[in-house]
């Protein structure tokens, strides 16, 4: 049985990510894992920083929320007669998604990729990317389903 690691971000290339992960968990009696990463909000010092308590609230207040959408998705997936499981994990999306691969002992991540393009990926850096680098395992990347050619 392969293990199927689906980070995914509820961004618009979701739907297609989930659709490739069913298809591949069918087609290799697999078992499907679908992550969310909490990502650790950015502490900005001086005069215009937000309280702790508003940004514990937020990162509260977005987990919650992940954990309805990630129910609705295992449903699904349950229902189409899949083995899935679900996680929610704060910190760094690369980081976390390379330790989870390795707890679940993943034989392929399949995540989607937002196109932003070269620059972008450039001074912001790509989550995609990032895995792709440090993956001991195989990845897929699912492009964004709205990208103009």
């Amino acid at each position: 049985m392969k293990t199927f690691l689906v980070p995914v971000d509820f961004s618009s290339v979701t739907e297609a990510v989930i659709d490739s992960a069913v298809g591949f968990a069918r087609a290799f009696a697999g078992r499907v894992v679908l992550l969310h990463v909490v990502q650790p909000p950015v502490i900005v010092t001086g005069e215009y920083a937000l309280p702790v308590e508003v940004m514990q609230d937020a990162m509260t207040a977005g987990e919650n929320s992940a954990k309805v959408e990630l129910a609705e998705y295992h449903g699904r997936l349950r229902d189409a007669g899949l083995d899935c499981s679900v996680a929610v994990r704060h910190g760094p999306p690369v980081e976390v998604i390379h330790e989870e691969a390795t707890e679940t002992k993943a034989d392929y991540v399949i995540m989607g990729s937002h196109g932003h393009g070269k620059l972008y990926d450039f001074l912001v850096g790509s989550t995609a990317s990032g895995v792709l680098k440090k993956a001991k395992c195989g990845v897929i990347i699912i492009p964004p389903t709205n990208k103009a050619p």
